[in-house]
């Protein structure tokens, strides 16, 4: 049968797979109708007698209606599997419909071409041409995760910026490292989005929706206690906003957050790929470890440079030469144009 579908052509093979199913589920229904019937007609005027009947000595049926009671037991055991198989059923073929759908909805998307916004390519086709080249950075491997994180870092500032020009009129650094205009809460949001929306980068929307929401406020969370337990300054505080936790979260950025986790994996994932698909094999894997090392030596020198910076607000003088080096380098009036939102606590500045 299997090479029997192999030789039709696709669409022969699509309708004849949807009609079996359609045909098969389609019988379910009048089953249960006939069984519903059965049951009545069998059962369930002999369960009503047996209630109306005398009572059982000791908490047991009599011998009489043993057999029928365990008959109705085995009936109900059935109808328990069936109703457990039907379920699963149900959600592999809504899963299916869903993941279809999806799909399509993708290839109309990218074929409609605007020519003032391209549209972005479907997840499907960015998989295909994975395959085929065998990319190095093919599927969500370790250098497609950090290519994300990388070019998330430096994305994410330069969209903050845009939009804080747009919204206030002003130009203010939204950088969280010293060298570059990076902020590896947006790269570790990049990254954490797709490890957790890959799966459904060819479902529908309400899944990239609530992983975006889930993972954007855990990861939220998460950066802002972090950088106060460890360098004793907050970036960002939602106290004064509604259904807030701690002022680390709040619901409104969650949705947000949820937002983002559509347009990330339908939108900004499939393009930033196809631009990965243009690195080539051979210089790809040096490339993403140079640039692997270039950040993790940023984020060592920042969080040297911050905690120094906080140490000289609390009028703390520099121990030694290496000290006094990194005071020379990065002065408070370079670290407030760096990290123009920072706040440490009740410190005076």
């Amino acid at each position: 049968m299997e090479k029997e579908l192999m030789n039709k052509p696709p669409e022969e093979i699509s309708v004849f797979a949807a009609e079996e199913l359609e045909s098969l589920c389609g019988t379910v229904y009048p089953a249960v109708g006939r069984t519903r019937v059965e049951m009545e007609r069998r059962y369930y005027e002999r369960l009503a007698e047996e209630a109306l009947g005398p009572k059982w000595q000791g908490g047991a049926p009599s011998d009489a209606s043993k057999p029928m009671l365990d008959a109705v037991q085995g009936e109900l055991d059935r109808l328990h599997r069936a109703s457990k198989s039907l379920a699963q059923s149900y959600q592999a073929v809504v899963e299916l419909e869903d993941e279809t759908h999806a799909r399509l909805r993708d290839l109309r998307k990218s074929r409609n071409r605007k020519w003032y916004a391209p549209n972005p390519p479907a997840n499907a086709a960015i998989d295909l041409a994975e395959k085929r080249l065998n990319h190095f950075a093919r599927g969500m491997n370790i250098y497609k995760i950090l290519l994300v994180c990388i070019v998330g870092s430096f994305a994410g500032v330069i969209i903050e910026m845009m939009w804080a020009f747009a919204r206030y009129g002003i130009i203010e650094s939204r950088r969280g490292l010293v060298y570059g205009p990076f902020n590896l809460l947006y790269g570790a949001g990049a990254a954490f989005l797709t490890i957790a929306l890959y799966k459904y980068r060819n479902r529908g929307r309400l899944w990239s929706f609530c992983g975006g929401f889930i993972v954007g406020s855990a990861l939220e969370y998460v950066c802002s206690w972090g950088q106060e337990v460890l360098l004793g300054s907050r970036s960002w505080d939602y106290s004064n906003m509604p259904l807030n936790i701690n002022g680390r979260i709040c619901f409104t950025y969650s949705v947000f957050w949820g937002i983002l986790g559509i347009i990330w994996i339908k939108d900004l994932y499939p393009r930033m790929s196809k631009w990965i698909l243009k690195i080539p094999n051979k210089a790809g894997r040096p490339l993403t470890w140079a640039l692997t090392v270039f950040m993790i030596f940023n984020v060592i020198v920042s969080c040297v440079a911050v905690g120094r910076w906080a140490q000289r607000l609390e009028g703390r003088e520099a121990p030694n030469s290496f000290w006094e080096f990194v005071d020379e380098r990065f002065p408070n009036q370079r670290m407030e144009r760096i990290f123009a939102n920072m706040s440490f606590g009740d410190s005076k500045d």
